[in-house]
């Protein structure tokens, strides 16, 4: 009988290792060439800048609640996550669902019963956007570098509460333009760095809106820096079920 164990562990072993055979690069350890089929899963952090200066010119004009009033401090942005889940139709073009959220903290002086009051106004965003990247592979790190380029698009939430006010909420619709870069540290994982450029604006409510009927809209948009992990799946091609 133990002579024959040689000869069971071969007939087990062989559509095992036909099947890594076939895998090629991905059963060596190396990351592919060819991106045709790969899906990839990217989580980032970072930080948007956005000026709001249309949001203030207007809150301040003559036609604000804040005209003739001290502006209150900038905010030049807020933090950002995002969660990409993309696949690739051809060695070129990535299709993808990117879930997002965004967060600001911004103020506004408004006339009080006292005199000025500076109040925070709380801003946040998400949604899901659908979009397009193309891709390559460069000859460039421990297993190569894949620069991208895309454009997205979605359904947004965004809203804002002005401390003392209540929610001020809006669905609508954000666009994203994406350039970065994946560099591949093995056949799996990458680190990702990411522009993103977004256009999203979002209500802001008037004190008084028989007085200063607005409208008043604050910019979730602007560019956006971000960098994170990816985890990378190989392809899965259609191919006969190997057979004793």
């Amino acid at each position: 009988m133990l002579r024959r164990l040689p000869l069971v562990f071969a007939l087990v072993a062989a559509p095992a290792l036909a099947l890594a055979q076939d895998d090629g690069d991905w059963s060596a350890g190396r990351a592919p060439a060819n991106l045709d089929g790969v899906g990839r899963i990217t989580v980032q952090a970072g930080y948007r800048l956005t000026s709001n200066g249309t949001l203030y010119d207007a809150w301040y004009g003559a036609k604000g609640p804040g005209n003739g009033l001290e502006r209150a401090p900038e905010s030049s942005g807020g933090p950002f996550g995002v969660a990409s889940f993309a696949y690739a139709v051809s060695d070129l073009v990535e299709v993808g669902i990117d879930l997002f959220g965004t967060a600001q903290n911004l103020r506004l002086s408004e006339p009080g019963a006292d005199g000025t009051v500076s109040r925070k106004v709380s801003t946040v965003s998400y949604g899901a956007l659908l979009g397009l990247r193309f891709q390559g592979v460069l000859d460039i790190g421990p297993q190569g570098l894949v620069p991208f380029a895309g454009v997205l698009t979605g359904p947004t939430v965004v809203s804002s509460t002005r401390e003392g006010s209540s929610l001020k909420e809006n669905v609508t619709q954000a666009w994203v333009g994406s350039l970065g870069a994946t560099l591949r540290l093995s056949a799996e994982w990458g680190i990702t760095a990411e522009y993103r450029l977004m256009f999203l604006r979002g209500p802001v409510e008037s004190p008084d809106a028989a007085k200063w009927p607005g409208p008043f809209s604050f910019s979730h948009g602007g560019s956006g820096f971000g960098l994170g992990v990816t985890y990378t799946f190989p392809p899965n091609p259609s191919r006969p079920m190997a057979s004793f």
